[in-house]
């Protein structure tokens, strides 16, 4: 097929990329660069500078003619959003529908969205699966939601088909090691300990010891980047051959704690990785994790690389390269 990945330059939307053309797919990255990297496009793909935000930009791109396309161009830090409502409405939403808008004026009708499993807000059993309610808790999730919600619409009446892939913590880099572009300002957890770990950080603040979890601190449910590649491209292939909408859970249901993943780097970076534990944040629920049954059913995807020293082993192993360590 021939794809759009909106967003591709990104740091998830790049192991897209590289999962697509593995699998055989032609490939067109759209993307403004404002937290996407040059280093993170493939030479073998072509490359469309454009904003999510300017309509003209789109349809010159979708007027190439496209089989399907990938939306993973959303802002996604939830405390900003928080923050900064206006500046995620007209990023997620306008932006998605000016999308939306040119993808059914060319007849580009398969879309995969990068959704989010905030869109359920506080949980009310574990793990999250499908038919939990979604009462998002911050204005990122509603945002998503909103999406998810736009895209049914479409369906309805334009003839799309879609895919909503809800994922909690996206972490993890290519195992092969092409791919170590760096996302700019990180705030989850994974890469602020590789920061403190390159000496780019002090110390590391653990939000909260006395929760009621297994060692006090939280409990999240993080997926390695590449096996949501895969569930990208799986959900894809999906939506095309079985000319079938459908919205899924990505996660391992288990998830690891704010101390095992700090101490688990501790072992495998052989860096002493300084840490304090401080107040608990507001709004941080004791534990998310997320089932992949349906997922796993209908796709046959399961998370092959989401253990925890695959996660950390291979994000070392793109910081080090980066920052050129021994």
């Amino acid at each position: 097929m021939k794809v759009l990945v909106i967003g591709g330059a990104g740091y998830i939307g790049s192991h897209v990329v590289k999962e697509l053309m593995g699998k055989g797919h032609e490939v067109t990255v759209f993307d403004n660069l404002s937290s996407g990297l040059v280093q993170n496009l493939f030479t073998d793909n072509d490359f469309i500078a454009g904003d999510i935000l300017h309509p003209e930009d789109l349809n010159e791109a979708f007027s190439q003619g496209f089989d399907a396309f990938i939306h993973l161009a959303a802002f996604k830090a939830a405390g900003e959003s928080m923050i900064k409502p206006e500046k995620y409405s007209v990023n997620n939403i306008n932006g998605t529908i000016n999308i939306l808008n040119a993808a059914v004026e060319h007849g580009c009708k398969n879309m995969v969205f990068s959704s989010s499993a905030a869109v359920f807000g506080e949980p009310q059993y574990q793990p999250l699966d499908e038919k939990h309610p979604t009462n998002p808790e911050n204005y990122y999730g509603f945002t998503k939601l909103k999406i998810e919600e736009f895209m049914g619409w479409y369906e309805k009446l334009k003839g799309l088909r879609f895919a909503a892939l809800r994922y909690f913590n996206a972490a993890g880099y290519d195992p092969e090691g092409v791919l170590y572009g760096l996302e700019r300002h990180p705030a989850n957890l994974l890469p602020v300990i590789m920061e403190v770990a390159v000496g780019k950080r002090d110390k590391l603040s653990v939000f909260g010891n006395d929760y009621k979890t297994r060692d006090g601190t939280c409990i999240r449910d993080y997926i390695h980047v590449s096996d949501l590649a895969a569930a990208h491209v799986l959900a894809l292939e999906y939506i095309v051959n079985k000319k079938k909408s459908l919205t899924l859970n990505l996660g391992t249901g288990t998830g690891i704690t704010v101390t095992e993943m700090l101490e688990a780097a501790r072992r495998i970076t052989g860096k002493e990785i300084k840490a304090e534990y401080v107040g608990r944040r507001a709004g941080d629920p004791a534990q998310l994790t997320a089932s992949s049954e349906l997922a796993h059913k209908l796709l046959g995807w399961k998370p092959v690389c989401s253990g925890v020293d695959s996660l950390i082993g291979s994000t070392w192993k793109a910081y080090k390269k980066y920052y050129r360590l021994g």
